[in-house]
């Protein structure tokens, strides 16, 4: 008697889990660990923990292009300031009148690209030793400054007059270099001066420079 309710409790056991094994199987498997998606054929998909690739809304991305090499100078739009680097100096032929020297300073584009300047260049005289003879020259107010839009290969000057030193009795200094530098630029261009001598200090010792024109002088 006590072996066949042992025999029937055995069956009704047996019978049980068969019955919670049948439920628990289906189509569709439990998903693993971590709850990351699977990605489509051909897609990937982010680790846990990465964001993704495309941004929340409400969200802005910004895409911040880099700058081209040095030297790329084809590139820089037209119409821009022309730099230093780009220009080329010279001193035309002196125009005396009037016990007046009148040397025209020409900046020329020697760049590939189309670039523009704007009001007085600067200009200085050193002597053999690279020692500064005299003042800095002033701005004249004879012509109105105007953007000249150089193409390359073109050029603009500014007139530099100054009295003959023997005319005025100024006392007077031979340079060796005339340094430029164009508007709105920090870095001068050398160029070699043949001009003979300019006044340096004393009575009509200034030296004027006009606002840059088109061409290469009157």
């Amino acid at each position: 008697m006590v072996h066949g309710r042992r025999g029937w409790l055995l069956v009704s056991a047996l019978a049980v889990l068969g019955l919670v094994s049948g439920c628990g199987s289906g189509s569709g498997a439990a998903p693993a660990s971590g709850g990351g998606t699977s990605a489509a054929p051909g897609t990937s998909a982010s680790a846990p923990g990465e964001s993704p690739s495309s941004p929340a809304p409400g969200t802005t991305t910004t895409v911040t292009a880099s700058a081209p090499g040095r030297g790329a100078s084809a590139a820089a739009p037209a119409g821009t300031r022309c730099h230093t680097a780009e220009l080329r100096a010279s001193v035309g032929r002196n125009d005396p009148g009037a016990g007046q020297e009148n040397f025209p300073v020409v900046l020329t584009n020697a760049s590939t690209r189309t670039c523009t300047v704007y009001g007085h260049p600067g200009a200085a005289f050193l002597d053999a030793a690279g020692r500064q003879l005299g003042a800095d020259p002033e701005r004249s107010t004879a012509t109105r400054p105007v953007r000249v839009t150089l193409a390359p290969g073109r050029s603009a000057w500014a007139g530099l007059s100054f009295s003959n030193p023997e005319v005025s009795g100024a006392r007077a200094a031979t340079p060796v270099t005339l340094l430029v530098t164009p508007p709105d630029e920090h870095d001068p261009l050398r160029v070699r001066w043949t001009g003979g001598a300019v006044p340096v200090s004393g009575n009509a010792s200034t030296v004027r420079l006009t606002a840059l024109a088109a061409g290469t002088g009157p």
